[in-house]
């Protein structure tokens, strides 16, 4: 254990934690300073200039990162006739009506990204206890309701992420591996951060996105400065 921690002071001495790194020399230093055995997972924290507890505020969506997540998704789909055949041929790894519904009612929670038609909706909204507090509720404004089932099941399996405002105003996004060439991690954090910009709350008032840190899952954070990135308000 002593030896894991001296390799963690050592990864952390190569941060500066005054210092504003520029977006790609930050995620260097991520992947530098992962020191797991595993291949660690790249977050990032947006401190966004809004207030969560304001309904008008609220900063929900989901965006389909360019070099995916480095993560195999498996996906469930909510639908009958046509749509669960649609939903099948995408790929999906469960696909079901009320059968489903029963299942997750005692429990099993086997999924990473549940999608429903928006007939299914009055049955899946019984899950609201269930899956509201795992984040895994079909939501239309993540995408996961809709009647283009396919086309949600690829979009999940292919990289898509959903971020969330949360009680302190900060999203946490997952954008990768460690094992991600830099390029691609770049590729996927301005991806992010265009997608933010987008959401920006006509309420939001001054500087929108206040500051950015990156980390691998069980290195120290790094600083972006968020006014080299173009996340400024306007």
């Amino acid at each position: 254990m002593a030896k894991k921690s001296k390799r963690m002071l050592e990864a952390a001495k190569l941060i500066d934690r005054s210092q504003l790194y520029d977006a790609s020399e930050a995620l260097g230093l991520v992947k530098k300073t992962a020191t797991a055995k595993f291949d660690e997972t790249v977050e990032v924290a947006v401190r966004l200039g809004v207030d969560p507890k304001k309904q008008d505020q609220q900063v929900r969506g989901a965006v389909v990162l360019p070099h995916g997540t480095g993560k195999t998704v498996r996906v469930l789909v909510f639908a009958k006739g046509d749509k669960a055949k649609e939903a099948e041929a995408a790929g999906a790894d469960h696909v079901g009506d009320d059968d489903l519904i029963q299942k997750i009612s005692q429990g099993w929670l086997d999924f990473d990204v549940a999608i429903a038609t928006p007939d299914m909706m009055g049955a899946v909204g019984r899950l609201g206890r269930v899956l509201g507090p795992k984040g895994l509720m079909p939501n239309p404004k993540t995408g996961t309701v809709t009647f283009e089932v396919g086309r949600a099941v690829q979009e999940s399996k292919a990289g898509k992420i959903e971020y969330r405002l949360d009680k302190a105003g900060i999203v946490h996004v997952p954008i990768g591996k460690v094992s991600f060439e830099v390029s691609a991690l770049l590729g996927n954090f301005q991806t992010l951060l265009d997608a933010l910009q987008k959401a920006k709350p006509s309420g939001a008032k001054g500087q929108y996105i206040r500051s950015i840190t990156v980390a691998s899952t069980m290195g120290p954070g790094v600083r972006v400065n968020a006014l080299r990135v173009g996340a400024v308000a306007e």
